[in-house]
């Protein structure tokens, strides 16, 4: 059985700060990582790797400083880290992310089950798991919290929110792992030294993926945010005397002071 979990260096939106003036997001010496949300998608492929005695790779679309990021998630389990080089510098949206990903994952299948987040920490558009399973032909099961494999068979329990789903799906299918779902493990002294040893390969999309970069940047825009349209600063009101009507008057009257409310012609 062969298992294959997508992961982003991304940015550490932790870090992130606007510039209350120009509402710039300063940007500038901003750490990357590999995001929270595909370390969670990694635990769930090591704990099915450990399950079944599969080999797991993982693939990044990402700079050549993704690198170091890796020590992390091969510590965790990982078999190997397939990284293709972004000549876009992560500025492209998902429609082309996604023909690097579905090219460099048909060069390197086929797979019984592929893993991902169902977003990345920086980017959170929701749209490269359900895309990409299209691309592919294979059947999604988005935002999982328990997963298991037998018999060629998936099953998973699904979080809508205010309830789980359990269903069941024929292999080789993509699963988007839902947030906090499978907590990172800690990893030991050991885990990182037999992690160095582990391959990393580099691929470049015209060379190894026969992709042209012209050909991608018809697919979309290549825009990075870095600027904030508004920020709010929230006022506060308390009202802490008279009765409940009285109250109620006075919270009208604030409203239609803000001109949150219009008064009546």
């Amino acid at each position: 059985m062969r298992l294959l979990t997508l992961i982003k260096y991304s940015l550490d939106t932790a870090e992130i700060k606007v510039d209350p003036t120009t509402k710039e997001l300063r940007m500038s010496g901003v750490p990357e990582k590999i995001g929270n949300i595909d370390k969670n998608a990694v635990e769930a492929a090591v704990r099915l790797k450990e399950a079944t005695g599969a080999s797991l790779q993982a693939l990044c679309l990402g700079p050549l400083a993704a690198r170091d990021g890796f020590k992390d998630v091969l510590a965790m389990g990982l078999d190997e880290v397939f990284l293709v080089e972004d000549p876009f510098a992560g500025a492209a949206e998902a429609s082309t992310a996604v023909s690097v990903l579905e090219a460099a994952i048909r060069k390197l299948g086929p797979f019984d089950l592929i893993l991902c987040g169902f977003a990345s920490d920086d980017g959170y558009t929701y749209q490269v798991a359900p895309r990409l399973a299209e691309r592919l032909g294979l059947p999604l099961v988005s935002y999982v919290r328990q997963i298991s494999v037998s018999d060629g068979q998936l099953k998973a329990d699904r979080d809508l929110e205010d309830s789980l789903q359990t269903v069941s799906v024929p292999l080789p299918a993509l699963v988007s792992v839902a947030e906090e779902a499978f907590p990172p493990r800690r990893t030991t002294l050991m885990d990182a030294l037999k992690a160095k040893k582990k391959p990393v390969s580099i691929w470049h999309i015209d060379a190894d993926l026969g992709l042209a970069q012209a050909d991608l940047e018809k697919l979309g825009s290549f825009e990075s945010a870095t600027q904030v349209g508004v920020i709010v600063h929230r006022k506060q009101h308390m009202f802490k005397t008279g009765s409940p009507a009285e109250m109620a008057d006075q919270l009208i009257d604030a409203l239609l002071q803000e001109n949150v409310l219009k008064g009546a012609a």
